[in-house]
């Protein structure tokens, strides 16, 4: 594999809006088939089907599991069975309808530093009102909410690495085409 050629452009990329900060205050939600739960460490596996939800964030995974510190905080590490993805939304702040979204095969989220890690055949994309703004994929992606940006590195431990791959990131254009020439129609007698 090809080292990346564009390392300024796919190493960091600003991003309009925010996750949307009001999801920090609002209460995580685990759904799982199983669950072992010790409340006095504040640590949780979880496995069979488990959904995160906390606002407008949601992870979808088969396995994973969390930890809560004393003060309030939540790391939550979520992976997936080998032919399904660990995928995640969530609502991003600002005007129109604006959505983060993402998937990997394996995925954390820490909610102190508010970074989404995905790693192993990541993909991140950003909408806007339903159409898609930007997309990157990479074996690392590590999508930043408080600072609005993305990271693309070309290995799964996140590491810049020649000969470790390459990520792609494309923007759609926002410039819309000139409006097309009026065609004079000619009449005959």
């Amino acid at each position: 594999m090809k080292r990346f050629t564009i390392p300024a452009l796919l190493f960091l990329l600003a991003l309009p809006a925010a996750a949307e900060k009001a999801d920090a205050y609002k209460p995580t939600s685990i759904k799982c088939r199983a669950c072992d739960a010790n409340s006095l460490t504040g640590a949780y596996k979880v496995a069979g089907g488990v959904e995160v939800t906390r606002g407008t964030l949601r992870i979808d995974a088969d396995s994973g599991h969390v930890e809560e510190s004393k003060d309030g905080f939540q790391r939550l590490v979520l992976q997936a069975e080998p032919g399904n993805k660990v995928r995640f939304r969530q609502k991003a702040d600002g005007p129109g309808e604006r959505w983060i979204e993402g998937e990997a095969d394996r995925v954390e989220y820490d909610d102190r530093s508010a970074l989404v890690k995905l790693s192993t055949q990541a993909k991140v994309r950003r909408t806007l009102d339903g159409q898609q703004t930007e997309v990157a994929d990479g074996e690392c992606i590590i999508y930043d909410s408080r600072l609005e940006q993305f990271t693309v590195r070309n290995t799964s431990s996140c590491e810049d690495r020649p000969g470790g791959g390459r990520g792609t990131i494309v923007l759609q254009s926002k410039r819309r085409p000139p409006p097309a020439p009026a065609i004079a129609t000619t009449e005959t007698p």
